[in-house]
């Protein structure tokens, strides 16, 4: 007897809420640490956004009466990936606005967990930047107990003449003390929860070893400064997080690896050709579009195998 059933054709025993919860996990150190190095608006933030994307989602739900999922734990990820990717000192009516924007129309309006097309909370970051450019350009400070006003190490490399600069402090950039998003300081955290992440097949690590392989290629043979750029802004953490987003990323291996290759391409020619500092955003979104393409021309046929062998 042949059974017939709709896709998706292979499962595990985790559950959806356990591999969300894992990853909520894999997220807290670089929380924790943001919190310590930029203090209560770091904190607040992240509350104000975890608290209004959980909230939003059940009242989408309880509105249109659709099954309640606030409580597998993908809305907690949306929330804090946001606050994490966010400055510390954005208000919060504008963290709010940009988190439930997340979850409504990035999310729920394209039909819930599993339809969207762009990655929720870059979509929310996204949006917060078309809006209010000066408050996402400008509201960086200096980790404590200085907590002044600062300019990214990406802006100083922008700005400044890359033969004229002079060499930042590499091993502060990797453990994290520089102005930034709240949850992007460390890269050594970051590597940390990746290594959970690749260790528990939660993630596949083609996808981010690709977006920063490129990346770092392309960069050395511009002639940029290759460990500054890797180790300031969002790039790692993005590879990381938000570009192996189960719904928004491939499904194939070799897909998995185009994508990440085209995300470090498209960041390169961000932060060397373009006008923002930062390109890890747009290109994980612009990717993140072409996605069905990429499955179609590296599909996964089931029923298949290849010849030859032991039978």
């Amino acid at each position: 007897m042949i059974q017939l059933s709709s896709s998706p054709h292979i499962s595990s025993g985790l559950k959806t809420r356990h591999v969300m919860w894992l990853v909520v996990l894999s997220m807290l150190p670089e929380a924790v640490y943001g919190v310590i190095l930029f203090g209560i608006p770091a904190l607040v933030t992240i509350l104000a956004s975890v608290a209004t994307t959980v909230v939003c989602e059940f009242l989408f739900n309880k509105i249109t009466g659709k099954k309640q999922s606030a409580g597998d734990g993908s809305a907690v990820i949306t929330g804090l990936l946001l606050a994490l990717v966010l400055p510390p000192t954005l208000p919060i009516w504008q963290t709010v606005l940009g988190a439930a924007f997340a979850i409504i129309v990035a999310k729920q309006l394209f039909g819930g967990l599993g339809s969207n097309v762009w990655n929720p909370a870059l979509t929310g970051r996204a949006f917060l930047v078309a809006s209010f450019p000066a408050a996402m350009g400008n509201a960086w400070i200096s980790p404590l107990p200085d907590a002044t006003s600062s300019a990214t190490i990406l802006s100083t490399l922008k700005q400044a003449d890359a033969a004229a600069a002079s060499a930042p402090d590499y091993l502060s950039l990797f453990l994290g003390r520089q102005a930034g998003c709240i949850g992007e300081s460390s890269i050594l955290l970051i590597l940390i929860s990746a290594l959970f992440l690749i260790s528990t097949r939660l993630v596949d690590w083609r996808t981010p070893v690709f977006m920063v392989g490129t990346f770092a290629l392309l960069m050395f043979v511009s002639g940029g400064d290759v460990l500054a750029h890797v180790l300031s802004g969002g790039l790692v953490f993005g590879a990381v997080f938000m570009a192996t987003d189960y719904v928004t990323s491939p499904i194939t291996a070799p897909g998995r690896m185009i994508f990440g290759a085209g995300c470090g391409l498209l960041t390169f020619l961000i932060r060397k050709f373009g006008g923002y500092p930062e390109g890890v955003m747009f290109s994980i979104l612009i990717m993140n579009s072409i996605v069905p393409f990429l499955n179609k021309i590296t599909p996964r046929k089931y029923g298949y195998k290849k010849e030859g062998g032991a039978k």
